[in-house]
């Protein structure tokens, strides 16, 4: 099992190949982001059955890595490794591509663990583009397009869209968004999703004039399955 390991603590790095091999991994080793993005899409060594990713890298971040490996369509499981554990930092690595995430000091026997269940798992497959005529919504990517354009959206926003073109042609209520964007302990005022369904409808239609989400009185919302 050959993997890819990018950490910037020479002697950690080492401390980690060493024992890795011991388990019987092959490991190369980068010690800055722009030496481990090559790697893991140019290395004429090969693909890598897993890659460790540290976040707090010189030349680029292991968020950005992550973000830019994604991008390219490599989906080579990623652990991010790191001694960012805020819940935020998890999230972030997460959003942006990561499939596991552990956090320092850690349990090398854990760590271990977490490869093995990585590569048994095999490298994810790419989430389907969702669309809804020329209305396009990629969540591999985080991209939202209409036409040839490219729409940016917030982080809330995005998880509305996605969810509304995840049920295109049925009405969601209101309660089922705030159960699925928001979470069911949501105790805020249900008016809140009027105020993002204007956000969107500003980007996606508006300037285009097209009406792809569609209010539908005493009931909730309905996208158009062709874009508006």
């Amino acid at each position: 099992m050959r993997l890819l390991l990018v950490e910037d603590e020479v002697g950690l790095a080492e401390t980690i190949r060493d024992g890795l091999r011991i388990e019987g991994f092959t490991t190369d080793v980068m010690f800055n982001g722009v030496d481990g993005l090559w790697a893991a899409t140019e290395s004429p060594n090969g693909a890598y059955d897993a890659i460790v990713l540290d976040i707090m890298l010189p030349g680029l971040s292991g968020y950005e890595v992550c973000r830019q490996l994604r991008q390219r369509d490599v989906w080579t499981p990623v652990l991010m490794l790191t001694a960012k554990d805020g819940d935020y930092d998890e999230a972030d690595g997460l959003d942006l591509g990561a499939d596991d995430y552990l956090t320092k000091p850690f349990s090398f026997v854990v760590l271990v663990a977490r490869l093995r269940a990585l590569i048994r798992r095999g490298a994810p497959q790419r989430p389907v583009v969702l669309s809804a005529g020329d209305l396009r919504l990629d969540p591999a990517r985080r991209r939202v397009t209409r036409g040839d354009d490219e729409i940016p959206v917030t982080p809330r926003e995005f998880a509305l869209l996605e969810f509304m073109m995840r049920h295109a042609g049925d009405v969601v209520t209101k309660t089922a968004i705030i159960e699925n964007v928001w979470d069911a302990a949501f105790d805020g005022d249900p008016n809140i999703i009027e105020v993002y369904v204007g956000y969107i409808r500003k980007k996606i239609d508006h300037p285009y004039g097209r009406s792809a989400i569609r209010t539908v009185r005493g009931a909730g919302y309905r996208m158009d399955p062709d874009g508006g």
